[in-house]
């Protein structure tokens, strides 16, 4: 009788920094046609500068490598690398050693597109055998060495929903705002080691939303430093072209002029970004003015791929019996507003998925 299930991981290799990998086609080389008997299959990366994007999006590239890439390489323009990251300034990192600052590398503008592109850390698809699943890499190669990337990959035949409840999460006065969900003080994670525990899920997911009454706000799974979170995040979260306007190649010929113009040229370039998304996703001119209208009206909500869902990985651990939730070193689901909260908390909805 054939598995319910099966769980592998998957190494990767990258072979530029944004690389756009075949995670279908390596499955098969390394493990044959172990996943074609599944139904569904969960992909669950462990980096926060490579992800996945939702099955429902690809399909409207019509999984074309070539379109992911042009889609990405869009969100890039908003995000140039060396555009004075706050992340970036190694020597105010005060949690990395000497040794480690020598090592960092400078990829402030990988999680910002991460972010602002919409990645996903974990997605849930329908299983296509010979359709590809795409690992998007945005930090691939450092400083010439190739990075070590690893996936896992969990084919499964049904999913239940065991439980869901709601919780508050309380959040500063400030209209811009980040807060880890993995905090300790927030005791969150314990919350839903407690549901693991009480209905033995061993392979599943998480699934944690907005309410839907909850507006100006994003859930997404990044590394929570506090430089990228609270000033190179929330300085996108006010203004989304801030960094695009200060690596624009017409103010470097005329740098007095940077304040007077910056804002324009931002605008200018944020048309030629905006086409180049149109351009990747197909769809029409006219939808153009709409969207530049809604970017300035409400940056953040409009243009930004934030979003407003995320999944954790839910496997068992260094042979324990019993499932945990599963996250790479760096890896902490973040909730971000752009406008203040009423009350000063969000609500969550959160479900607790069985893979079987």
């Amino acid at each position: 009788m054939a598995s319910s299930k099966t769980e592998i991981t998957l190494d990767i290799t990258p072979h530029s920094r944004l690389d756009v990998i075949n995670v279908t086609e390596q499955i098969c080389q390394q493990f044959g046609d172990i996943l074609s008997q599944f139904p569904k299959a969960f992909y669950h990366s462990y980096h926060t500068t490579a992800g996945y994007f939702e099955q429902r999006f690809c399909a409207r590239l019509n999984h074309s490598r070539d379109s992911l890439q042009a889609f990405v390489q869009s969100f890039q323009k908003l995000f140039p690398p060396n555009a004075n990251y706050h992340h970036d300034k190694l020597h105010l990192r005060k949690e990395l050693s000497e040794e480690q600052r020598r090592e960092e590398p400078l990829n402030a503008d990988s999680h910002l597109t991460f972010i602002g592109s919409g990645l996903r850390s974990c997605v849930t698809y329908h299983n296509c055998p010979k359709t590809p699943v795409y690992f998007i890499d945005l930090d691939g190669v450092c400083g010439g060495t190739k990075r070590r990337r690893q996936t896992t990959v969990i084919g499964f035949t049904q999913e239940k929903l065991v439980d869901k409840t709601v919780v508050a999460i309380p959040l500063s006065r400030h209209p811009v705002d980040s807060v880890n969900l993995k905090d300790t003080r927030l005791g969150l994670f314990d919350q839903l080691q407690e549901f693991l525990d009480r209905y033995e899920i061993v392979n599943g997911r998480i699934d944690i939303s907005l309410a839907p009454n909850e507006c100006h706000a994003g859930l997404t799974v990044n590394e929570y430093e506090t430089l990228l979170m609270k000033h190179d995040l929330a300085e996108v979260l006010r203004n989304p072209v801030r960094f695009m306007a200060e690596k624009g190649r017409h103010m470097l010929r005329d740098p007095k002029a940077i304040p007077r113009k910056a804002k324009d040229y931002a605008k200018y370039d944020l048309v030629q970004v905006v086409n180049e998304v149109l351009d990747a996703l197909g769809l029409s001119e006219s939808l153009l003015e709409r969207i530049i209208n809604k970017f300035q009206a409400v940056p953040a909500a409009r243009f930004l791929g934030v979003k407003r869902s995320l999944s954790l990985m839910v496997s068992q651990q260094g042979g324990e019996e019993r499932g945990s939730i599963v996250q790479g070193i760096h890896q902490s689901p973040i909730l971000v507003q752009w406008k203040k909260a009423e009350a000063q908390t969000r609500q969550l909805k959160v479900a607790f998925v069985r893979f079987q």
